[in-house]
């Protein structure tokens, strides 16, 4: 089911016939430097699961990014739900491409696309993005997204901060 599209782009929920195409994202040290390191087949099918299992508790979740002309799953872009962050619930506004698709602006296109969507159709009224603070790819697509660094949070399990980032519909 598609969700949204961009001029090169579609973002569609995924099934689970995505596990396979999400291998070169999540198995990908590279792509996986920044997160928990590369992940094997059978992480990535839960992950798979458990997102689309999110679509029909929250109403949205991280959604497949293919592109429009091969009709090929590049990564995912999306909503995640964050119980605490820094003392609050947060949404989190994710993305992840497979490394042959970095440097080509597909990032900040579709996650524009989430990010007006976030406000105009789901009615959020903030977003935040956790990001590591090396990772200065995220970090530029966050800024170009009209984010802005607000605060450090230390997740669960990691033995470094990460950096947030956030926008707010009024900004």
């Amino acid at each position: 089911m598609t969700v949204a599209s961009t001029k090169r782009t579609l973002l569609r929920r995924f099934s689970d016939a995505d596990v396979d195409p999400m291998i070169a994202v999540f198995g990908d040290p590279d792509v996986m430097r920044f997160g928990d390191g590369p992940q094997t087949p059978e992480w990535i099918r839960c992950w798979v699961e458990q997102t689309i299992k999110h679509y029909g508790i929250w109403g949205f979740g991280p959604w497949v990014i293919e592109l429009c002309e091969s009709e090929t799953s590049i990564g995912y872009c999306g909503l995640f739900r964050f119980d605490d962050i820094n003392g609050q619930p947060e949404i989190e506004l994710g993305y992840r491409l497979a490394k042959r698709y970095w440097g080509h602006g597909l990032a900040t296109e579709t996650a524009t696309v989430v990010r007006d969507m976030s406000f105009d159709h789901f009615g959020l009224q903030r977003l935040v993005s956790l990001i590591d603070p090396n990772n200065i790819r995220s970090i530029r697509v966050a800024e170009k997204l009209g984010m802005v660094y607000t605060d450090d949070v230390m997740l669960p399990g990691y033995s470094y901060p990460d950096r947030v980032y956030s926008c707010t519909q009024d900004a």
